[in-house]
């Protein structure tokens, strides 16, 4: 699959989480712990099963797996805890802000080249971010469904770096979620699901599969596939994207509002992946 196409699906399996766990959760049908373990287990079948029919074994061991498994952990959770109260959009456009500048950090360490118009781009992106989360500015996010997402764009950022490290992206990402799941276990009997009011009815269930084996587990073995050949800079700022989508999702499926600070931060985001990303004449070369 050509490299602009695959990265294309993975930023709508990206968008579909976030709808998908949203959805669960503003309908009462299960909590955050249960949807989060229930996306861990189901991903982790998902993956081990195509790592036995496509490659014959499961390789546990690998670079960066540590800080896979852990940085997993903290995205999956700190995704889940966030959309209890957090819309779709908006919950998206944190975690990826996050996760652009989490990034952007690991390619500055990393020493990667970048040329001046990928930091104008990312500032771009950046301000509108910070637009939308400006005391006053726009909607009123809850200071702390706002920093689960945070640290959530953080996990990520971190699961997104290390994936660089790994040649077989498939039996990558299968490590890291069967290696999870077991903790995501343990993590759910710790935090019983009584606390958050909610019951685990089927519709969670179905929506917590969903998204772990096909929108989590597909859609990451294919990010997995495409950070080698990408830049850290440019698939933070690729991801930049997946907020709009989430938007359109949210709207579609969860009737959420279309707020007018929220297209203005959205449209100035998209500018910044524009000029970071997309090919300017000469100034292709430069990448």
């Amino acid at each position: 699959m050509p490299l602009f196409l695959l990265t294309t699906v993975t930023m709508i399996a990206f968008a579909a989480n976030s709808v998908l766990n949203r959805l669960a959760l503003a309908g009462g049908s299960i909590d955050a712990a249960s949807f989060g373990v229930i996306r861990l287990v189901a991903g982790a079948v998902m993956l081990a099963g195509l790592c036995l029919a496509l490659r014959g074994r499961i390789e546990l061991r690998g670079p960066g797996r540590i800080a896979g498994v852990l940085a997993l952990l903290v995205y999956i959770y700190g995704f889940s805890g966030a959309y209890n109260a957090l819309d779709a959009g908006i919950g998206a456009l944190i975690l990826f802000g996050v996760v652009q500048i989490t990034m952007f950090a690991g390619g500055v360490w990393m020493r990667e080249a970048m040329p001046p118009r990928r930091w104008i781009g990312a500032l771009v992106a950046f301000a509108g971010l910070v637009w939308l989360l400006w005391p006053g500015a726009g909607p009123v996010i809850s200071p702390l469904h706002g920093l689960l997402m945070a640290l959530a764009g953080v996990g990520w950022g971190l699961y997104s770096l290390a994936g660089r490290l790994n040649r077989d992206a498939l039996q990558a990402t299968a490590a890291n979620f069967v290696l999870a799941a077991p903790v995501g276990v343990l993590l759910m009997l710790l935090w019983p699901t009584g606390q958050s009011g909610a019951e685990i009815g089927r519709d969670g269930i179905l929506l917590a599969i969903a998204s772990g084996a096909l929108t989590s587990g597909v859609g990451y073995a294919m990010w997995y596939s495409i950070l080698p050949r990408i830049g850290a800079s440019v698939a933070a700022v690729a991801q930049l994207t997946v907020p709009v989508i989430a938007m359109a999702g949210g709207m579609i499926f969860l009737a959420e509002a279309l707020d007018l600070q929220f297209v203005m931060a959205t449209v100035l985001v998209l500018g910044g992946v524009a000029i970071s990303v997309l090919p300017l004449g000469r100034a292709n070369r430069d990448r």
